[in-house]
């Protein structure tokens, strides 16, 4: 019985240690969580928004051995932007340096958004959604290097949640909706 005991313990500890860490992390300011694989480093940047102007922003990110996975929240509160340009622009510039395997239609919590899958050059793998909420553009990227774990990448993406409300199943607006 020690036996099974110890081999159990010792096939445990040889396990990744990022397949044993991801955590849920929430943001009710930003009005979202996400599952990451190490606690995230928060800092506000600027992001280019279409049209070239420069918006504030907060990114959320974890880089290490397995990929890269960042969450970036950018304000377009004072800016006049559609929500189909937000995100078309948002996937064009996260395609930049690779091949787009998959650019589709995603939602999460009725929210509409893209989802895409982008193979770099150097082998990386991004799997990526951006949204259009509330006037944020909320960008999700979960990057594995060449020969990494796809399933850390898809995780992370599909770890993101809303935590802000939710919309009607008629309505054709991402604005906030009482629950």
């Amino acid at each position: 019985m020690r036996l099974i005991a110890f081999f159990a313990a010792t096939i445990a500890a040889s396990a990744p240690a990022g397949a044993q860490s991801w955590t849920e992390y929430k943001y009710p300011t930003e009005g979202f969580t996400v599952a990451f694989p190490a606690e995230p480093k928060v800092e506000t940047t600027s992001y280019q928004a279409p049209g070239g102007s420069l918006v504030e922003a907060r990114v959320y990110s974890v880089v290490q051995e397995g990929g890269a996975f960042k969450v970036t929240v950018a304000d377009l509160s004072h800016t006049e932007m559609s929500e189909g340009n937000v995100m078309a622009y948002a996937v064009l510039m996260l395609s930049r340096g690779g091949e787009v395997k998959i650019d589709i239609p995603h939602s999460t919590r009725r929210i509409i958004g893209r989802q895409a899958s982008i193979d770099r050059g150097d082998g990386s793998q991004t799997y990526a959604s951006v949204f259009f909420h509330n006037r944020r553009l909320y960008q999700i990227e979960g990057t594995v290097p060449a020969g990494g774990s796809t399933a850390d990448g898809i995780r992370f993406h599909q770890s993101f949640d809303f935590t802000d409300g939710w919309r009607l199943p008629d309505d054709l607006s991402n604005e906030l909706r009482a629950r």
